[in-house]
C-alpha cells in the first residue's frame, strides 16, 4: 500500500529482457533504500514491483534496486516504455507511522491514458488528460487519482478526460514535470470511488431483474 507522496525521481540505469520478464535496474541515493528487504514492494510510476535485487552505494556508484517485470505489466503500464536514463517516480511501501499525505493507492494500474495538452503559467501547470470513456464514471470534480503513482485531485471532466492543476512542488519532485505532448501515463483510480460505483451500479441491475 501506498501513499501516492512520491519521494523521490530515479534514474532507469537498465532494461534488460530475460526469459519471460524484464529486468529493470534503478538509480537511487541510498537513505531511500534503509531497511529494504529484498520481496518489498516498491512503487514505481506507480506500480507496485517486488525487490529481487539491490546494492548500496559506493563512492562511485549510487544505490541500484532490481525489479524483474512480467508481459502483463508491460503491457498495462508505461513500464513497458522506459529507457535508460529516464526519471521514474520513487515510492516506498507505507509503514506504521507513515504520514498519509496523499490517498490509499495500491500500485495496481488501471489504464494507461495520453496526456494531450500541457500549459504553463507563472506559478502552475495545467494537464489534460484523455482516457477511455469506460473509466469516466470513477473520475470526479475534486476527486482522487494517481497518475504514475503521484496523488492528485481532478480538475474539470468532460467526455473525454479530465484536467489536473500542478504546483511547482509537485512538478519538481516527480517526474510529471518532464510529460510531454503525447506521452502516456499510469492511472489508478481512487478505490473508494471504483468500489462504490460498482456497488451501485450491481445495485440498480439487480433491482431491474
Amino acid at each position: 500500500m501506498f501513499t501516492g507522496i512520491v519521494q523521490t525521481k530515479a534514474t532507469v540505469v537498465a532494461v534488460k529482457d530475460e526469459a519471460g520478464t524484464r529486468r529493470l535496474v534503478i538509480s537511487v541515493p541510498d537513505h531511500y533504500l534503509n531497511h529494504l528487504d529484498i520481496g518489498a514492494s516498491i512503487a514505481i510510476n506507480g506500480c507496485c514491483l517486488t525487490v529481487v535485487h539491490y546494492e548500496l552505494g559506493n563512492k562511485d556508484v549510487v544505490g541500484q534496486v532490481h525489479f524483474d517485470i512480467i508481459d502483463e505489466t508491460l503491457r498495462l503500464t508505461n513500464l513497458g516504455y522506459l529507457k535508460q536514463g529516464e526519471k521514474v517516480n520513487f515510492e516506498r511501501s507505507v509503514t506504521f507511522g507513515t504520514e498519509l499525505g496523499g490517498h490509499i493507492v495500491s500500485g495496481h494500474i488501471h489504464s494507461l491514458a495520453a496526456v494531450t495538452s500541457i500549459e504553463h503559467y507563472e506559478d502552475n501547470c495545467s494537464l489534460y488528460i484523455n482516457i477511455e470513456p469506460r473509466w469516466l464514471k470513477y473520475i470526479m470534480h475534486k476527486g482522487f487519482i494517481a497518475i504514475n503513482g503521484v496523488s492528485l485531485t481532478v480538475g474539470k471532466v468532460d467526455k473525454n478526460g479530465f484536467f489536473l492543476h500542478l504546483i511547482p512542488e509537485t512538478l519538481t519532485v516527480t517526474n510529471i514535470g518532464l510529460l510531454k505532448e503525447g506521452d502516456n501515463v499510469n492511472i489508478e483510480l481512487d478505490q473508494q470511488t471504483y468500489t462504490i460505483v460498482e456497488t451501485i451500479e450491481r445495485y440498480m441491475k439487480n433491482k431491474e431483474l
